[in-house]
């Protein structure tokens, strides 16, 4: 995205709108990453979210290709330099990284980076993310170049605005959270309170139905008449419930955008790295769409909550006229066989159901200490 250098107050400003624009997380951090790279003028830029486990939740890069982040493999763990930023909480700048005793290497398909600048960000006494800074965009006459004092000074200022864009990004994803689950339970209660009153009718009318049926033929009729009625409108109270429980980013979104959303969030609020990625899916009938994003939230809650897995991933393809999702973890697995027996069932039963009253069908791969499978297809419209 860099054209060039840029400095002064313009530049900064800049960086700072751009900020404060975006309130996704993974958007702000995108951001972030981006205008420290272009307002110093460096080739390469990366801001990690530390989590509890010595690794990052979240590792942001600009200036790699997807390319090349891709064949560089796995995130980094808190190590070295990262460690240093992180648990010093001290800036980092360095005319060869290379040559810090501090320097572990880095995977094959890594660009080799040189000079380099790092800081700590900051909320309050916590460390909330590392960002750095590698191969400054000038002149190396005999390598003497690099970060200066003041690029450490402008990195500074950019990182403890990010703290705050960061922040407001997380507190207003919360928000909506807790939004949503508000919601589900509002709607919870009025679907109990509406078919609870339908049905405790039904069994009174079908209880006086059953007394009159041997001394008032016709009158027990006219109760199984209203026993009928009764439990068309309970029908139709379950139906418009269901209707209403559709997730509305569904509608307006569409599944890809929806699960990645879904996905993003599990991934911050959960140890497990969680990841999604969808390829060439087109608009699929409501009735499979919604099945799709049913099982993979089934599918995603059981490896998160039950197989201690380290990454779940999650992808969507298209298939012929359908897509075919699959959701894999590296947890603990299990054999189905056993699991079946003793009628645990993980949820497998209503995801079979799901995705065979869509039209799909559904298939399960998980041994004990082999991780798990879950992938699910549908003939689309």
């Amino acid at each position: 995205m860099s054209h060039g250098p840029r400095s002064g107050l313009a530049a900064v400003s800049s960086a700072l709108l751009a900020m404060s624009r975006h309130l996704e997380v993974r958007d702000v951090l995108k951001t972030i990453v981006a205008s420290a790279r272009e307002l110093l003028d460096a080739q390469y830029a990366a801001l990690g979210v530390p989590d509890d486990h010595g690794g990052f939740a979240q590792f942001v890069v600009d200036g790699v290709s997807g390319e090349q982040w891709k064949a560089i493999g796995p995130l980094p763990r808190q190590h070295g330099i990262l460690a240093a930023m992180l648990h010093e909480a001290t800036p980092q700048r360095l005319g060869d990284v290379r040559k810090d005793p501090r320097f572990g290497g880095w995977p094959s398909a890594h660009p080799d980076l040189v000079d380099f600048l790092g800081l700590p960000i900051r909320d309050g006494d916590e460390v909330i993310g590392a960002l750095f800074l590698a191969n400054k965009n000038c002149p190396k006459p005999q390598g003497i170049c690099g970060f200066t004092a003041d690029d450490e000074e402008l990195l500074g200022i950019l990182a403890q605005h990010a703290a705050i864009a960061l922040t407001n990004a997380r507190l207003y994803e919360r928000s909506r959270e807790l939004t949503i689950a508000e919601e589900r339970s509002r709607l919870a209660h009025e679907l109990h309170d509406a078919v609870s009153q339908k049905l405790f009718s039904l069994r009174l009318t079908a209880q006086a139905a059953a007394t009159l049926v041997d001394r008032d033929p016709a009158r027990a009729k006219g109760e199984l008449q209203q026993v009928a009625a009764l439990a068309a409108e309970a029908a139709d109270e379950l139906r418009a419930a269901v209707v209403e429980l559709r997730p509305a980013a569904l509608d307006e979104d569409g599944l890809v955008a929806t699960l990645r959303t879904q996905i993003q969030v599990l991934d911050r609020a959960h140890t497990a790295r969680v990841t999604f990625t969808g390829h060439g899916v087109k608009a699929l009938p409501a009735a499979q769409e919604e099945a799709l994003l049913r099982v993979a939230q089934e599918a995603l809650h059981n490896a998160l909550r039950h197989s201690a897995a380290d990454h779940v991933d999650v992808t969507l393809q298209r298939r012929g006229a359908g897509a075919v999702l699959r959701v894999t973890d590296d947890g603990s697995g299990f054999d189905t066989r056993t699991v079946r027996r003793a009628g645990r069932h993980l949820g497998l039963v209503s995801m079979r159901d799901r995705a065979s009253g869509a039209g799909g069908r559904l298939t399960v791969q998980s041994a004990p200490g082999k991780g798990t499978t879950i992938e699910m297809e549908v003939p689309g419209g």
